[in-house]
């Protein structure tokens, strides 16, 4: 469904309005659209939408324009399960901030980091707060946050801040705030029972979901190589150096596996980290942002792990493993390929994964073309001795567009194993 109205019939504030423009951000998803107006109008919401289908703008452009820019104290809270969530919303944040002369101010806080500087954070009143419920809820009962003046609660990615684990500590941090005050609800899924649990502290929500039938960019390019599993690694590797992808995912379906592959690509002076679930806290946000930065290009991760990852500037996506589920492969491709630039998919299929790659194509009416690598080039399969390089939709595959690069990286990676 395409949307028919602008932010400004919205009622976004036309500071707002200029500060999307320099976002690149020019007309409302359908999330955003169908939110906005409740969230202004102080009524609780429950928000269900696609990965990547603007779900944070929706809550952040009326809470900035919501915030009391007189008032020296804290406005919003926004729960994340995640650290990196929490610190990827901080940077949108601070770059809507920017753009308005940097008069909203917020902070985050998580566990498993200093608490005495989030404290003296604190003590400058900021009027967003971002984090995680647990840390959240210890600096309310330590009275370092004043929970009575928040007036507006965001749950992101409610399904998991409402499962088992984590819904006490949420009940227990929103009991703290006033009766009056509004609570959002935003995911990707939002099964009943997250409704369910929710119900005790919703007044009459509007709920919205999002049922647009998902696509795939058509800037992105899509590759398959056939081989058997003992190969893909191998085939992995020489893909790899014959690309070399600016930045680059790697995904693989058993998170069990990843450090493994993290392993053998450091091994053959492909410095590479990796994410999981498993993973220490401070291990992921590390790796995160060395791939944010530019300090690895490569990055392994399972589907969970990279559960709302927002990176700019993805070249490359790798499928180790081809995933079951269709919608799995949408969320793995969706990040590369982004406003405007293109992108290249591929996947490394065994004869028995082969229909796995049909039935995503039949989904989202793509076209996965099967490849070879010979003699250093990329090959059509069916096209034998055929002596043109495929090269992937605007992404040259010239050896000296990022020539050194991996040597660089080999030797930094010997560096790092002495």
């Amino acid at each position: 469904m395409e949307t028919n109205l602008s932010f400004e019939q919205l009622g976004i504030h036309t500071l707002l309005l200029e500060a999307l423009e320099k976002e690149g951000v020019v007309e409302p998803t359908e999330i955003q659209e169908k939110t906005i107006p409740h969230i202004l109008a102080n009524e609780d919401v429950v928000g269900q939408a696609e990965t990547g289908s603007g779900k944070t703008f929706a809550y952040l452009l009326p809470i900035f324009q919501k915030i009391d820019l007189l008032k020296n104290e804290n406005q919003a809270l926004i729960l994340t399960p995640t650290h990196e969530l929490a610190m990827q919303v901080q940077r949108q944040i601070q770059r809507l901030s920017q753009h308005l002369g940097g008069t909203v101010t917020s902070a985050v806080i998580i566990g498993n980091v200093n608490i005495i500087r989030q404290i003296e954070k604190l003590k400058e009143k900021p009027q967003i707060l971002v984090g995680s419920a647990g840390r959240i809820l210890e600096l309310i009962q330590k009275k370092k946050i004043s929970s009575q003046t928040l007036r507006t609660i965001v749950l992101d990615e409610a399904d998991r801040l409402l499962d088992d684990k984590n819904i006490q500590t949420v009940k227990s941090v929103i009991k703290t705030t006033l009766k009056d005050r509004q609570v959002l609800l935003f995911s990707a899924t939002i099964p009943p029972e997250t409704l369910v649990q929710a119900s005790s502290f919703l007044s009459d929500p509007v709920v919205v979901r999002v049922s647009e039938k998902a696509t795939v960019a058509p800037t992105i390019t899509h590759h398959y190589f056939i081989c058997e599993q003992r190969d893909k690694f191998e085939m992995l590797r020489k893909l790899i150096h014959h690309l070399e992808p600016e930045r680059a995912l790697i995904f693989i379906n058993k998170s069990e596996e990843i450090q493994k592959t993290v392993e053998k690509l450091n091994y053959h002076g492909l410095y590479t980290q990796g994410i999981s679930g498993s993973y220490q806290k401070g291990e992921r946000g590390k790796a995160m942002e060395n791939f944010r930065t530019g300090k690895i290009r490569l990055l392994v991760a399972s589907d969970l792990a990279a559960r709302g990852l927002d990176i700019k500037n993805i070249t490359h996506i790798f499928n180790l493993d081809i995933p079951e589920d269709p919608q799995l492969y949408l969320h793995r491709v969706g990040r590369t390929g982004r406003a405007g630039q293109s992108g290249l998919a591929i996947s490394l299929a065994t004869e028995k994964e082969v229909h796995l790659l049909h039935k995503i194509e039949n989904t989202y009416k793509i076209s996965i073309s099967p490849k070879k690598l010979a003699h250093g080039k990329i090959l059509d399969l069916h096209t034998p001795r055929k002596e043109q390089e495929v090269r992937p939709h605007g992404i040259s595959t010239k050896p000296h567009q990022h020539k050194g690069h991996y040597e660089k990286s080999r030797q930094r990676t010997l560096q790092h194993h002495k």
